[in-house]
């Protein structure tokens, strides 16, 4: 292995906070480099996170999109995606199964779809939170800031909104009309408002370099993100980006023990995503310093029309199904399922 690597893994060990050039330098690692890399992320999990592995119930409500992001299946011009919208009772029940099952958690996301009023969603989760005693993570794009307060005093706990990339100009040519200042900014209003918020980005899209996955790494860092979702890009062929390369697991692999590393308290997936593109995927995210899954709740009569990528691990599961499924994984790592909400240790 490289000295300078080595010098910069000894750093990392002793929690010295590492440049973005540090970043770049472990984001190259070999196959041997990786791997001691990635033993040392999964060191850091447990020293910060413990063994517990927290699922986090997944219901998406609505495939509805006001955007028109490049790599997205959900995309506004997507004329072949069949679409539907929960109804309120309909996502309540949605809740009901995942805590019956033991989620502790459940995530609302859906694509930008304003046909939810702010009042209509606050009403939701606060009959979750009154109901089902849930922590409630948001994942549903940009609103507006006082959308975010009314759901935040409505009861919900946690929201993610992924910037993505790092790389502003990269940013708004991915996702027209859109701008990462405006992004960051709503980032900055949630962590005000009293949430615990996520970010993340996706490995491999067109245009990304390693200097660019590191930046997403300190921008995280500095943003002080309580969650963050590492995944791989997978090209649509529903959507501009349909002919590109994707990301590969390797990298995402290598990215996420990264992330570890520079922020050992966050709570970090191993993502459907993963296991799309690789059979074992969740299981290797979670012995390179993932510590969370997030079981599909969605209805089956929905799942298979929320396709924001093809090929999606688990689509055609019940939520029971994808439960044991989780379950499975966590089992075949050696870890446990934590029985607690999985708040930000910065919240507990």
């Amino acid at each position: 292995m490289r000295a300078e690597f080595l010098e910069v893994l000894e750093h990392a060990g002793n929690y010295e906070k590492l440049s973005g050039e540090d970043f770049i330098l472990l984001l190259k690692a070999d196959k041997n480099e990786s791997a001691a890399m990635m033993r040392l992320a999964d060191q850091i999990r447990f020293r910060f996170m413990g063994n517990d592995v927290h699922f986090r119930g997944i219901i998406e409500y609505s495939n509805f999109c006001s955007r028109n992001c490049l790599y997205c299946g959900l995309r506004r011009d997507n004329a072949s995606l069949a679409r539907y919208r929960m109804k309120p009772g309909e996502i309540i029940d949605s809740a009901r199964t995942a805590a019956g099952l033991g989620c502790r958690t459940v995530v609302l996301q859906s694509g930008e779809d304003s046909f939810y009023p702010a009042n209509i969603l606050a009403d939701i989760i606060f009959r979750i939170k009154k109901e089902l005693d849930l922590a409630i993570t948001l994942s549903i794009g940009d609103r507006t800031k006082e959308d975010y307060a009314l759901f935040k005093d409505a009861g919900a706990d946690r929201y993610l909104l992924k910037h993505e990339t790092c790389d502003a100009g990269l940013f708004s040519h991915l996702r027209p009309g859109t701008s990462l200042e405006e992004r960051l900014k709503r980032l900055k209003w949630l962590g005000k408002l009293g949430y615990q918020i996520g970010s993340g980005n996706m490995v491999g899209l067109p245009g990304q370099t390693l200097e660019t996955i590191a930046g997403d790494i300190v921008l995280m860092r500095d943003l002080e993100v309580e969650m963050a979702g590492i995944g791989p890009f997978i090209p649509n062929k529903q959507t501009p980006l349909g002919d590109t390369p994707g990301g590969s697991l390797e990298m995402t692999l290598k990215t996420l023990a990264v992330v570890r590393i520079a922020l050992p308290c966050a709570h970090l997936p191993a993502t459907t995503s993963a296991a799309s593109i690789h059979p074992l995927g969740r299981i290797k995210a979670l012995k390179c310093g993932a510590n969370v899954i997030m079981p599909n709740m969605t209805p089956p009569e929905y799942r298979e029309s929320y396709v924001i990528y093809p090929g999606k691990s688990g689509s055609g599961d019940t939520p029971l199904g994808s439960y044991n499924r989780a379950v499975k994984v966590v089992r075949e790592s050696g870890r446990e399922i934590s029985s607690g909400f999985g708040h930000s240790l910065r919240h507990e």
